[in-house]
C-alpha cells in the first residue's frame, strides 16, 4: 500500500469542526476550485508570492503542482506540511508549515488560506491551532515564526490571538516596489495546549519530520 512508502497520508489533525490531512487527487482539485474562485478581496495583497495575480485556472494549477512539489522534494532536513482544512468533508482551504534542520533548530514557519466564503467565522485560528498542537505538543517544537504584511490585518489578529510576539521586521520586492513585513515568534513558553486537538497517524512518519 502507498501508505505502507508514504505514511504521511495517515496523518490527521481533528479540533472541534475541522480536519487537517493530505488530499486525495479530487480533494485536490476542489481546493485548487477553490483558489480559483477567490481567497481575498480585489485589490489586496496578502501574499509575498503574487500567486493570486494569476488567472483563475493558472491559480489552480499552482496550487496542485505546488502540492506535489512540496511532497516530492520533502526530506527530513527541509520539509513543507502541506494539508487541505476541510469542514464536514468539505475542503475550505489549506494550511503550510515547514521547516529546516528541524532536529537542530526545533522551529517551525506556517501559512495558510481560506476560500472567501469560509473568512471570518474562526476557521483560520482552529486551523493554526491544529499546526502548533502539532508542532508544539507532538514533534517538540522550540518555536513558530510568521511573516505577516503589516496591512493583513486578519492575519496578525489571529497571530497575537495564539500568543505570537514581535521579532522585528522583513523588507522584500514586490512588484518594482518595497514591501514590509512583521516578523513574529510563538515560543513554547507562550504556546497555550489546547486539549481539543486530536493527531492521528504521526508515530508511523515520525522521522520524516527529523524529529525521533
Amino acid at each position: 500500500m502507498l501508505t505502507d512508502h508514504w505514511p504521511l497520508r495517515r496523518l490527521r489533525l481533528t479540533t472541534e469542526r475541522l480536519v487537517l490531512r493530505l488530499p486525495d487527487d479530487e480533494e485536490l482539485a476542489a481546493v485548487a476550485d477553490l483558489a480559483a474562485a477567490g481567497v481575498h478581496e480585489p485589490g489586496e495583497r496578502p501574499f509575498l508570492t503574487p500567486w493570486t495575480d494569476l488567472p483563475p485556472a493558472e491559480r489552480a494549477r499552482w496550487v496542485i503542482q505546488g502540492h506535489w512539489s512540496g511532497l516530492g522534494s520533502w526530506s527530513p532536513d527541509d520539509w513543507g506540511l502541506g494539508l487541505v482544512v476541510f469542514r464536514d468533508e468539505l475542503p475550505i482551504g489549506k494550511v503550510w508549515m515547514g521547516a529546516t534542520q528541524f532536529a537542530v533548530l526545533r522551529e517551525v514557519r506556517s501559512s495558510s488560506w481560506l476560500g472567501l466564503a469560509y473568512q471570518g467565522q474562526g476557521y483560520g485560528t482552529e486551523a493554526r491551532t491544529a499546526l502548533l498542537h502539532l508542532a508544539f505538543a507532538e514533534l517538540g517544537a522550540e518555536a513558530a515564526l510568521s511573516e505577516v504584511f503589516q496591512d493583513n490585518h486578519a492575519s496578525q489578529a489571529v497571530s497575537r490571538k495564539l500568543g505570537y510576539r514581535p521579532d522585528g521586521i522583513s523588507r522584500d520586492a514586490l512588484n518594482g516596489g518595497a514591501v514590509i513585513s512583521d516578523r513574529l515568534r510563538l515560543t513554547r513558553a507562550d504556546w497555550r495546549q489546547r486539549t481539543d486537538v486530536q493527531v492521528e497517524g504521526l508515530e508511523q512518519c515520525r522521522s520524516f519530520f527529523g524529529a525521533t
